[in-house]
């Protein structure tokens, strides 16, 4: 108890709170930019931290780290964009009640369970190290890949009335994640000559493609705003957003244990705990027709979870030195460089240095969603302004946010590529969230399998962490068929049941029909090119093509057959603003060539101009005044503060070159 409150008095003295205070605003920075998050905020932060005391030093670094996964929640609310792969299980719902008129509600209890996420994932944390260190221990291989399979469970709850759907999406995000450098062996897999796919997809290009480039078809195709209600919320929603989270207290609880329990694991993280967490909240739920419509469960759920992991992660790296991801990797760098090595030391004669970094974790998550809560009034009026007019600003940040990554011109046209496959999967009903967890979920199965096969054979199986992993499985599925069966046996017996209402014809079969014959064609292309690898290589690849062709297959025939009974006219899969999005992806395009020819500060400002004049019909001041503001963020936001490396243009043009008639 000594050590807690000398942590905490190391807090809270001068300068470490005036230091977590600016961690904390550049958190916000750093999260509420799509693309950027807690690495690039370590690497441009630590360089400041150089001759700090170092508490002050972790206050600094914890304050950002602690809140950019807050942050992350605006515009994955307010606009459908995810920063990173954890925040897109937040669109699911989060964007759905910004559509509903209920931005402010959304992002109330989005900051309320984050930040009672964060808090209890500090204090458990700190208290639970001596129980989770064994337990962990007992984990290997085998288990982490059972963990990885128990993550795909939840494909079912991720893919409304579309289960089947869901799980062959899951099948192609796993087989995306296996393009690039093989785990095992070293071969180059699926990259078809190219250089930019050696190391693999990244990410933040795939989901901002999945996610964010439909939406920015939506806006600038319809022409309304976000909001399809035309009243703003009354005051006291983000008080009902609380009191949200009040309600589904247990739901927050439970999440939050997810969180911090797959924050601990080495190769966990946000982007497994959130689908997990949400996942979760979906299975548990009595009543599940709302969730993917707006359900505020599903905003709870994985922000809990997401910001439960942040002192998850944090424990293995100060306990045992073991970094979970790029991050923490940094992180530890941090330590060392400030003469502190993780382990025993931190956790005897330091104990009270590792209480203040718990500590520093609880405070800032409760003052970056206070922060928030103060602006969101202003920030959710933004869903009711026109959409055209929001699109140039998705674009710029979209884009950029890709960019960040590698500062390649590849991840553009990664950006581009899933924003086409994201755009038909919505237009055609295919649930899009699984394609996201197999990626996430894919290395992590497909190191752990190979291991396993290589170490233990096929006896691994037989090890009691999988045993109690399968039998899990198997409730969660089971579970959910007996519930659904039980009530239907009821509705039989009464003379007076409700009948159910008919389910929806299937829009665009034929179209369906021919994206499901499409992977077909795709996994057993697959198939046959793993078969050309060594057995490392291909052990995994075989496995995920086998399993994902025969489902595409089944699927493919099922929608050709239901073709049969719908009207010619629903065949179409053109129509309906298909046309405008042809014309958005042709701005897009165009946006590329033109930056690669003259360079990103004038092609994309450029192509602001140009939509707005031509396609939004804007005024002139309009255009103006957010073509200006393009390039002042391209120039203050970007070059000053995060300095990329920029496209080489063909045609390199300067701004003095532009007023050298002057």
């Amino acid at each position: 108890m000594d050590a807690l409150f000398d942590g905490l008095r190391l807090v809270t003295a001068w300068p470490a709170i005036g230091l977590m205070v600016v961690g904390v605003v550049c958190g916000l920075y750093f999260g509420g930019v799509p693309g950027l998050g807690g690495m690039i905020g370590f690497t441009i932060l630590i360089p400041f931290t150089f001759g700090m005391e170092p508490a002050s030093a972790f206050a600094l670094l914890l304050g950002m780290y602690a809140v950019t996964t807050t942050a992350e929640t605006l515009s994955a609310v307010m606009l459908g964009v995810p920063g990173t792969a954890a925040a897109a299980a937040t669109v699911v719902d989060g964007y759905p009640c910004s559509k509903r008129g209920e931005a402010m509600r959304a992002l109330g209890a989005a900051y309320a369970s984050s930040a009672m996420g964060g808090v209890l994932g500090a204090i458990v944390g700190a208290a639970s190290l001596p129980i989770l260190k064994p337990l962990v221990l007992t984990f290997g291989p085998p288990e982490f890949f059972m963990l990885g399979v128990l993550g795909l469970t939840f494909v079912g709850s991720l893919s409304g009335e579309a289960p089947f759907k869901g799980v062959l999406a899951a099948f192609v995000g796993l087989l995306f994640s296996m393009v690039g450098y093989s785990t095992q062996g070293g071969v180059a897999r699926y990259n078809f000559g190219i250089n930019y796919l050696l190391n693999g997809l990244d990410i933040i290009p795939v989901v901002l493609g999945f996610f964010s480039i439909p939406e920015i078809i939506e806006l600038a195709t319809k022409g309304s705003s976000i909001a399809e209600s035309g009243k703003m919320e009354a005051k006291g929603q983000i008080a009902r957003g609380v009191r949200d989270v009040i309600e589904h207290w247990w739901l927050m609880v439970r999440s939050s244990a997810i969180g911090l329990y797959i924050g601990f694991l080495p190769g966990g993280g946000a982007a497994v705990a959130d689908w997990v967490a949400y996942g979760h909240a979906v299975q548990s739920a009595k009543d599940k027709s709302q969730f993917g419509k707006g359900d505020i469960r599903g905003v709870i759920a994985p922000q809990a979870a997401e910001n439960a992991t942040k002192p998850g992660g944090l424990l293995p790296t100060v306990a045992f030195g073991i970094p979970g991801s790029a991050g923490k990797a940094i992180l530890l760098g941090a330590f060392l460089m400030h003469g502190l090595r993780p382990g025993p030391d931190l956790l005897t004669t330091n104990v009270a240095f590792t209480y203040s970094l718990m500590w520093t974790l609880a405070i800032a998550n409760v003052l970056g969603a206070l922060m928030l809560m103060l602006w969101s009034r202003q920030i959710a009026k933004l869903t009711f302004v026109r959409g055209a007019v929001l699109v140039p600003g998705i674009i710029i940040v979209t884009f950029m946010g890709a960019w960040m990554r590698g500062n390649d011109i590849g991840d553009w046209i990664t950006l581009l590529v899933f924003g086409v496959i994201g755009y038909v999967m919505r237009r055609l009903k295919w649930p899009r969230p699984p394609v996201v967890l197999g990626f996430v979920l894919g290395p992590i199965m497909e190191q752990n399998l190979d291991l396993s096969h290589q170490a233990l054979g096929w006896t691994w199986v037989g090890r009691p962490w999988v045993i109690v992993m399968v039998v899990v499985l198997l409730l969660t599925m089971l579970y959910p068929m007996w519930k659904s069966r039980r009530r239907r046996a009821k509705e039989g017996d009464s003379e007076n049941a409700p009948r159910a209402e008919p389910k929806q014809p299937l829009r665009f079969p034929i179209g369906s029909g021919a994206f499901a014959l499409i992977l077909v064609a795709t996994f057993g292309a697959a198939y046959l090119i793993a078969r050309q690898w060594t057995i490392d290589a291909s052990f995994f690849p075989q496995i995920v093509s086998a399993c994902g062709g025969g489902l595409a297959l089944i699927i493919m025939v099922g929608d050709f057959y239901r073709a049969r009974a719908v009207p010619v006219t629903s065949h179409d899969l053109g129509g309906d603003g298909f046309a405008g999005a042809l014309g958005i992806f042709g701005m897009l395009i165009g946006m590329v060539v033109l930056s690669l020819l003259v360079g990103q500060w004038i092609g994309m400002p450029i192509t602001v101009a140009l939509f707005l004049w031509f396609w939004a019909r804007e005024k002139w001041t309009m255009v103006a005044a957010q073509t200006v503001a393009a390039a002042g963020i391209l120039y203050l936001l970007f070059d000053r503060v995060l300095h990329p490396v920029w496209i080489d243009p063909v045609f390199p043009i300067s701004i003095s070159d532009l007023f050298s008639w002057t």
